[in-house]
């Protein structure tokens, strides 16, 4: 079993900007369409209509770890009602303004369904202190608001020296994990470093579940939520 207490060790900050993901597993992470992300990063013409990439891309068609969250966040942004001119203003802004070159994994937002807001956190202890953080509303050039800060997405990721670092796609109780440090990024079993697609692998094979369990030392509700995770449709109970 992998020992993941030292998975950092030596690593390198390069790793969070080499492609890694196609499309269609930043899809499956974010629970979003192959589709969807094509036009955030492409774009796409049609008859009287034309949209411009939401996100920079260079045309590869993979994804790095950080643009892997930049994702994360669009996919959320747009459930909760965002425009995608707004997600394009408030990304161009934070690059420009706030020196981010992936805001949307660096800076800390919430939304309110029409605009999206980043933290001032040099106001915090400041005299413009209050209960409530005070945020800029980013697609509007900066116009401040006050909001309640307040989103699912934040709290799936651990963040370290201002970066989402260790993702949990199906929530923090989730024991799905994606770190860039570990199994070079792709998504593990927490606390075992074991990819969820080598489970998939392994059971698609013909061995069982308890063969797996004892192989890996992985518990069994471990397996079933990597099996899960991977679409995997788990055996019926004896």
């Amino acid at each position: 079993m992998a020992d993941v207490a030292n998975a950092s060790a030596g690593w390198s900050n390069r790793r969070l900007y080499l492609p890694a993901y196609r499309f269609s597993e930043a899809a499956q992470l974010a629970q979003t369409t192959y589709q969807n992300i094509s036009r955030w990063f492409q774009g796409y013409s049609a008859p009287g209509h034309q949209m411009r990439p939401v996100l920079p891309s260079d045309g590869s068609g993979l994804l790095s770890y950080l643009q892997l969250v930049e994702v994360a966040f669009v996919a959320t942004f747009r459930k909760q009602g965002l425009s995608l001119d707004a997600l394009r203003r408030a990304h161009a802004y934070c690059v420009k303004t706030l020196n981010s070159e992936y805001p949307f994994a660096e800076l800390r937002f919430t939304t309110d369904g029409v605009h999206l807001f980043h933290t001032l956190a040099e106001f915090a202890d400041g005299p413009f202190q209050r209960e409530e953080p005070m945020l800029i509303a980013t697609e509007t050039g900066g116009q401040m608001a006050w909001v309640a800060a307040v989103t699912d997405r934040i709290n799936q990721f651990e963040y370290e020296q201002g970066l989402a670092m260790r993702w949990h796609p199906r929530g923090p109780d989730s024991v799905i994990l994606v770190d860039p440090r570990i199994a070079f990024g792709a998504p593990i079993i927490a606390d075992t470093g074991v990819p969820t697609w080598v489970i998939k692998d392994r059971f698609a094979a013909g061995e069982t579940l308890e063969e797996i369990e004892e192989d890996f030392g992985v518990p069994r509700a471990q397996l079933e939520a990597a099996l899960t995770f991977e679409d995997v449709a788990l055996p019926s109970a004896a």
